[in-house]
């Protein structure tokens, strides 16, 4: 390579070494605001994540000290002096107090409990749901049968958060009307269910032995 090739060579590089600090000077800040974002953005999902998990905490242990009482109207009261963030954890509370209330012999108070939830068009689908199969379970035979099928129908349908314990509810009302192939045949279903868990298989498997089925047998 001759010297004037060289020279050329080492001219071309200053040149493109010029424009390319034109460049950064011109556009680097928006590579530096690029990182800015995404370092801002992780700290504050960390920040975001700490703090649902400090909330969680703090609600766990004020539950925990609600319930350490022996007397379950002291238990109701103190959930209810609860004041969660957040509708889900209201409606854990409201649930926790409706079961405290029931072991405190105010059926009426814990179904209020539980309606109010089941209503509540602020929460989640699975929370409401899960409000209303307590309701009827609480309700039992003071539903009648019409109304108690038609909230255990929508509770069992497909893809329902609840639909394997909604069919055990659905399987006990027919066992207790006397129809026991019809409650042997939701049994065995449920035992198809891929949601069910291992309890509940125990359960509805001593239930259908109780009924003379055999576990399976569908």
């Amino acid at each position: 390579m001759s010297e004037t090739d060289s020279f050329i060579d080492e001219v071309t590089e200053e040149v493109r070494r010029d424009k390319l600090f034109a460049l950064f000077r011109k556009y680097g800040w928006i590579g530096i605001l690029v990182v800015l974002l995404i370092v801002g953005g992780a700290a504050w999902n960390e920040w975001q994540k700490a703090r649902a998990e400090a909330e969680a905490r703090a609600f766990g242990d004020a539950v925990l000290a609600a319930l350490d009482s022996d007397d379950p109207a002291a238990r109701v009261a103190a959930l209810d002096g609860l004041a969660p963030e957040g509708a889900g954890a209201h409606a854990v509370a409201g649930m926790l107090a409706a079961e405290e209330a029931l072991n405190a012999g105010d059926r009426e108070a814990a179904a209020a409990r539980l309606a109010g939830i089941a209503e509540d068009g602020e929460l989640s689908p699975s929370l409401r749901d899960l409000a209303r199969l307590k309701a009827v379970i609480l309700a039992g035979p003071t539903m009648t049968p019409e109304a108690r099928d038609a909230a255990l129908a929508d509770l069992a349908r497909p893809g329902a958060p609840y639909r394997a314990l909604a069919m055990e509810q659905q399987a006990l009302a027919e066992a207790e009307a006397g129809r026991t192939e019809e409650a042997l045949a939701i049994l065995d279903q449920i035992l198809q269910e891929p949601d069910a868990t291992a309890g509940l298989r125990r359960r509805v498997t001593e239930l259908i032995v109780v009924l003379g089925g055999e576990p399976g047998a569908a």
